[in-house]
């Protein structure tokens, strides 16, 4: 997927005026070797991400959603570097992080942190909740020793925890309290850009809706900028400026969160809209349930990765990587769906034609 396969869309530009990019990733590759024998030889490779190309403006929020295994998180680690990447290129206000070593790639990440996905194993049990979140000042030099506590305890509130919970140790608080302290982590260090992995899917349902709520908050108070990674399209839908689709490594369609919610037009988006549960009856989609598995990252079918599973599959899906299609605020990578586009000339008719096709209506 080629640069220009970023977003914001056209329509949100004319929404909101000119806006400032703040991270651009470019034809992103993360393989992971396949080693085998006594001389742990490689013998083949994981494509986890395979080519995943887009772009955040600042303050806004950009929801990454796909099954698992598709390749989400290696993306935000990616990121972050945290899993270096293989090829492409990753630049925050245009500067190129993989570039980057040293006390500049430390500085660097001071500006983005990450929340992850499981709040009990990503606090250290034998620290205090005020040695957490001062571990990060004291590793970037950031205040006077003296005046940490009390920066410690102003993240902590912010989060809506008190700060008598500073000398506590993680096993004394709740799943939901657990990720507040963690989301108070990543905030503690003034970071401009946050990952979040999934920061809601080990929690109860009662408690979700608070932290989304917690994060769009803070997302207002700070001006963060979200890079959302979900499986839950529910929650992308009312929680993200735009949302990408991801497949076996790589994007399929991406759209604002309301034209995609309305229109999607990747066989793949329409599947998994359909599983989407809706309040309004006129929302409900037929639920369309995709035969066979995911393939493995490992060994990716030829053509289009998603034709195996696609029941609009034609010969060409097949033979040929789909071109980028940009139409409308939408781009989507499928040949089934570009023609349909160009058949029907619109994108909320092409989309009612695709779905018609594949819940056979």
């Amino acid at each position: 997927m080629s640069g220009d396969g970023g977003f914001p869309s056209d329509s949100l530009r004319q929404a909101a005026g000119p806006v400032e990019t703040l991270l651009e990733v470019d034809g992103l590759q993360t393989h992971f070797p396949i080693r085998r024998g006594l001389l742990r030889r490689r013998v083949g490779e994981v494509r986890a991400v395979d080519g995943v190309s887009f772009t955040i403006p600042r303050g806004r929020t950009l929801g990454l959603v796909g099954e698992s295994g598709c390749g989400k998180t290696t993306v935000g680690r990616s990121i972050l570097r945290l899993v270096e990447p293989t090829g492409g290129a990753v630049r925050y206000r245009g500067t190129d992080i993989g570039r980057l070593g040293g006390r500049a790639l430390r500085d660097q990440r001071r500006r983005m942190q990450i929340v992850f996905q499981d709040p009990y194993g990503s606090l250290n049990p034998r620290m205090t909740v005020r040695a957490i979140l001062e571990e990060g000042l004291v590793i970037h030099s950031m205040g006077a020793q003296a005046d940490r506590r009390e920066t410690a305890a102003v993240a902590l509130e912010r989060t809506g925890l008190d700060r008598e919970a500073l000398e506590r140790y993680p096993h004394e608080f709740s799943g939901g309290q657990r990720q507040r302290i963690a989301i108070a982590r990543a905030l503690i260090l003034q970071p401009e850009f946050v990952v979040l992995d999934e920061p809601i899917s080990a929690l109860d349902v009662s408690i979700q809706a608070q932290v989304v709520n917690l994060l769009v908050d803070l997302r207002e108070q700070l001006g963060l900028t979200y890079l959302f990674i979900s499986h839950d399209l529910s929650v992308v839908e009312q929680f993200a400026d735009e949302v990408a689709v991801m497949y076996l490594g790589r994007i399929v369609e991406q759209a604002t969160a309301a034209e995609l919610a309305q229109a999607p037009l990747h066989p793949y988006s329409i599947a998994l809209l359909s599983a989407v549960p809706a309040i309004d009856p006129a929302r409900r989609r037929k639920r369309i349930i995709l035969s066979g598995d995911v393939p493995s990252p490992s060994q990716p079918p030829s053509g289009c990765r998603f034709h195996p599973r696609c029941p609009l599959a034609e010969a060409v899906c097949r033979q040929q990587d789909p071109p980028p299609l940009r139409a409308h605020g939408h781009l989507v990578h499928c040949h089934v769906a570009s023609r349909q586009l160009e058949a029907s000339g619109d994108v909320s008719l092409a989309a009612v034609a695709l779905a018609e096709r594949l819940t056979g209506e």
